[in-house]
């Protein structure tokens, strides 16, 4: 729609220039966009399906948004259980398409909307509106504990970079956080970017859902800040075997990965990275 970044006026302040005159400019700047996309689910026929969620992302991307929202929710299992997707008018004036209305295939099971469970969440937190640890935790259906990739550590020292260069909108906000999808071989496959972190990871499993790519055995995430819980499920129930992040992971993150026998990879900056799951895909190999 491209709407995912704005121009606003800023008063830009400058200390080292202030001697010369020229320490405060009124500019023009450029702003990543931040709106609620609502997420409707349901059967097909007459009526309108209802509200499931309503997330806090970066416009663009939101059929992908929508259906890996679904997937890592464990509420669909492939494309075949959606039978539309589509993008509708809202309720402003101008319409501004902030609703993905999903009809379900046939014999697809509704999610049932529970007030306890609801989907609010923010454009830094996935898993905000659940309502307990158990509420958030869902099971892959790909065991990629046995997933045979392995990984040069060179070759992952060498991603962030590959990633940094394809981010066009942080080249121009600054603001966006990032996934891609990479083979063994270090070839970028796909990126997304969004003011949410889970948001950006969910258009690249929507993508690879509606690609028909799952599971995605043999390939690797990257994310441009930190390990959280609730990505390290995300990809699990996508069937990747390595998570890798330029910051932190958390214990949760780490405890899931070992669970589910991800690798998964914080602090890949430079030439250092730690590995905190799942050491054996890391191939570190010995100079002459």
């Amino acid at each position: 729609m491209g709407r995912a970044t704005d121009r606003r006026g800023v008063l830009r302040i400058d200390l080292d220039a202030a001697t010369s005159g020229r320490g405060a400019v009124r500019r023009p700047d450029t702003l990543a966009v931040e709106e609620p996309l609502e997420i409707r689910v349901g059967a097909a026929g007459p009526g309108r399906r209802r509200p499931l969620a309503v997330t806090m992302r970066t416009p663009g991307d939101d059929l992908d948004l929508a259906i890996g929202f679904l997937l890592t929710e464990g509420l669909i299992r492939s494309t075949d259980d959606v039978s539309t997707a589509q993008l509708c008018a809202g309720a402003e004036t101008p319409n501004t398409y902030n609703v993905v209305d999903v009809v379900l295939a046939p014999g697809v099971p509704e999610p049932t909307t529970d007030p306890s469970r609801n989907f609010y969440t923010t454009s830094s937190c996935g898993v905000c509106g659940k309502a307990s640890i158990d509420a958030v935790r869902t099971r892959s259906l790909f065991p990629v504990a046995a997933d045979p990739l392995t990984v040069p550590a060179t070759l992952l020292a060498d991603l962030p970079d590959r990633l940094r260069a394809a981010q066009r909108g942080f080249d121009r906000t600054g603001g966006l956080h990032a996934a891609g999808l990479f083979t063994s071989d270090g070839e970028l496959v796909v990126l997304r970017e969004d003011v949410g972190r889970h948001n950006a990871v969910d258009k690249v499993i929507g993508w690879a859902v509606r690609e028909r790519r799952l599971p995605l055995a043999g390939h690797l995430l990257l994310v441009s800040g930190r390990a959280s819980f609730e990505l390290t499920q995300k990809a699990w129930m996508a069937g990747l075997p390595l998570l890798a992040a330029v910051s932190a992971p958390s214990t949760l993150a780490v405890e899931l990965a070992d669970e589910a026998g991800m690798t998964l990879v914080g602090f890949l900056r430079g030439r250092t990275m730690n590995v905190y799951a799942g050491a054996q895909r890391i191939r570190v190999e010995q100079s002459a």
